[in-house]
């Protein structure tokens, strides 16, 4: 996001449309579910925070985190 956002600002629309692309399908998966549940469980899976989450927010469905996790592959996640 942060290379994307440089590029835009620098007016490097063709790098920044380009880093879009690659990053759309994972933001679509984000919304699986709930925002920000599908978020935490993506930095949980990268060791940036830890597994628990706090009511209201319950954990991601099970099913969906090959999900998530395919789309953060592709991403380059």
């Amino acid at each position: 996001m942060a290379k994307m956002c440089a590029a835009a600002l620098a007016g490097q629309w063709a790098e920044a449309l380009a880093i879009n692309r690659q990053l759309l399908p994972l933001h679509l998966k984000l919304f699986v579910e709930a925002n920000p549940i599908p978020v935490k469980w993506a930095m949980a899976e990268r060791g940036l925070i830890g597994p628990a989450v706090r009511l209201p927010l319950t954990p991601l469905s099970a099913g969906l985190h090959d999900t998530v996790r395919a789309a953060m592959r592709a991403a380059g996640i």
